[in-house]
């Protein structure tokens, strides 16, 4: 049984597969043929993070392949507060198929995994947020690939982030060491990348640098975040402050 907590816990071989999955999946539907391999199946979704888009996107792919849902957010559930994270995941698997959470720490995650009957996915946390990547990266193969050879389009490609060293920069790394790209990297001062959190084996897969415009000449594509992420609202004005700076320095 895999889990999905972090964009390194698939292989590269996994990942083509899954895009050209993907493509055909999409295809059916658009075609508007039936195709619901997950009929009687159900998805749990707990948020701790709240998100229209994750939600929706969820819940509408689960029907959308035969599948149902069970909603609940942290006035529905007692995860991690009167109930122990271990014991939530050991009564919530043994009801449902699949589980998606988008919390805070990492920490919660990984411990529901551990005592969960059945696979986990990372719909969001503080360090890791795998499936927006995994989806800006099928956008990006469809637009300049070719959905039955996924990877060869992504090979040494430059990818340039601008925005803070947060969960999205952290995915972006992984998925740039396991897939062969590079990622040029422009972080405000105070908000840098942190390779440790990534879990990266070398620092061959980025390279930083203080001026956006540099990280952005050549790049195959561009992507940014929010300046403060939800959790960081204190930070708001601070945030603001200092990618107001980066920007305007150059």
């Amino acid at each position: 049984m895999k889990h999905y907590l972090q964009f390194s816990d698939l292989t590269a071989g996994e990942y083509a597969y899954l895009f050209k999955r993907a493509a055909l999946i999409k295809q059916k539907f658009k075609a508007y043929e039936k195709h619901q391999p997950l009929s009687d199946r159900t998805l749990a979704m707990i948020f701790e993070k709240a998100s229209t888009r994750t939600r929706v996107s969820f819940e509408a792919g689960m029907y959308q392949l035969g599948g149902s849902v069970v909603h609940l957010t942290t006035g529905d559930s007692q995860l991690g507060r009167a109930e122990p994270i271990e014991d939530s995941a050991k009564v919530i698997s043994r009801m449902v198929d699949l589980v998606m959470i988008r919390t805070y720490g990492q920490d919660k995650i990984v411990r529901f995994a551990e005592h969960s009957r059945v696979p986990v996915i990372n719909g969001l946390t503080n360090e890791f947020h795998p499936c927006q990547i995994l989806a800006d990266l099928f956008t990006f193969i469809e637009h300049r690939g070719n959905t039955q050879d996924p990877l060869a389009c992504l090979r040494g490609k430059v990818v340039a982030w601008v925005g803070d060293g947060n969960n999205m920069a952290n995915t972006w790394l992984q998925a740039a060491e396991l897939l062969g790209f590079t990622v040029h990297v422009s972080t405000p001062s105070g908000y840098e990348i942190d390779q440790s959190v990534a879990g990266l084996r070398s620092n061959d897969s980025y390279k930083v640098f203080t001026d956006p415009m540099a990280a952005c000449q050549g790049a195959d594509l561009v992507t940014t975040d929010v300046w403060a992420s939800m959790g960081y609202e204190a930070e708001n004005e601070a945030r603001r402050l200092a990618f107001c700076r980066l920007v305007r320095r150059y």
